[in-house]
């Protein structure tokens, strides 16, 4: 499904719930996500309520575009970039020293995973919304991640304040990102293939 035949309305109100501090239950590139302003702590406290996931279990956000990394990470190490443009599936990269977003969004290490996605609703959510969106599986923590819209529980979905429309219909894969720590000096490892 091309972003065209998105509604503009759906994407109107995803914004408007993100900016107001609300959770958004919407489709990313790999699979559905519950999200929030990562820079709102109080959003962010509703995300780990909704799921009944433990604080000290950090979140991962999305960017639009790999520019948008030196706003909230401090020392980026060159690899990163070549990383994110040849990566073949979608890709987290887990990085040092978050700056700029909520305290319970980072790692207790400091850290904090980021994605730069490849869809073409989030695309547009993020170039709008202008600042990163929290992504977490659309299920209980502990529970199976829904590779569809379909196998996403009723909990989820009222939990929410906005589920959106586009890609309700799509059949995923139900595969999450590769997760990969990357350290200051360029040293990396995978922690998810």
């Amino acid at each position: 499904m091309r972003y065209d035949a998105v509604h503009k309305e759906d994407l109107d109100k995803a914004l408007e719930t993100l900016k107001n501090g609300g959770l958004i239950l919407y489709p990313t590139d790999t699979i559905w996500g519950i999200g929030c302003d990562a820079a709102n702590a109080e959003a962010v406290e509703k995300v780990f309520a909704l799921k009944g996931r433990e604080q000290h279990k950090s979140l991962i956000i999305l960017l639009h575009s790999d520019n948008q990394l030196a706003s909230y990470v401090n020392d980026i190490p060159e690899v990163a970039y070549e990383l994110i443009e040849y990566a073949e599936k979608p890709l987290t990269i887990v990085y040092s020293n978050a700056k700029n977003l909520a305290p319970n969004v980072v790692a207790p290490d400091g850290s904090i995973g980021i994605r730069i996605v490849q869809h073409p609703f989030c695309e547009q959510l993020l170039k709008r919304f202008r600042k990163p969106i929290v992504s977490t599986s659309a299920n209980i923590s502990g529970g199976i991640s829904p590779s569809c819209f379909e196998d996403i529980s009723e909990r989820i979905k009222t939990g929410v304040d906005y589920v959106v429309a586009y890609g309700q219909d799509e059949k995923g894969d139900g595969k999450s990102s590769t997760v990969m720590k990357l350290d200051p000096s360029g040293k990396f490892e995978f922690l998810r293939k």
